[in-house]
């Protein structure tokens, strides 16, 4: 099974192909993104009768986007990715989830995606 996760926005996007399709699920992450993301990730996974190890690669949406959206979304997917041992391809366009699904079944692995802020990210100075 292939996983598609788009955190670029409150809405975190969780995609499970299926039969070269992808079957979207929606979580209002907004700030429980970090603390929940593996969470949301098993239990749908879960709904549909598998587990964390029948994932067989991860395809997500690089950005523009949100600055932690897109920084916990690519830690969390570029760690499941290391750890199974499984491809991981990353896309910034509009159909950004069917480009990447077509890499990664070419055999593609960009073995580590980094966020696309589409701009430099705005980082505020600490206040002391």
């Amino acid at each position: 099974m292939i996983i598609a996760l788009d955190t670029s926005t409150p809405i975190c996007k969780l995609g499970l192909e299926n039969d070269d399709a992808i079957d979207w699920h929606e979580w209002q992450a907004d700030r429980q993104l970090a603390k929940g993301l593996l969470g949301y990730i098993q239990d749908t996974l879960g709904r549909v009768g598998a587990g964390i190890n029948d994932v067989s690669g991860i395809v997500v949406f690089k950005g523009p986007g949100s600055f932690t959206g897109l920084r916990i979304g690519m830690t969390v997917a570029n760690t499941l990715a290391d750890s199974l041992n499984i491809p991981i391809v990353g896309e910034t366009c509009e159909n950004w989830a069917h480009k990447a699904l077509e890499r990664l079944k070419n055999g593609e692995n960009d073995r580590i995606v980094l966020p696309d802020y589409g701009s430099e990210a705005h980082i505020t100075k600490p206040r002391k």
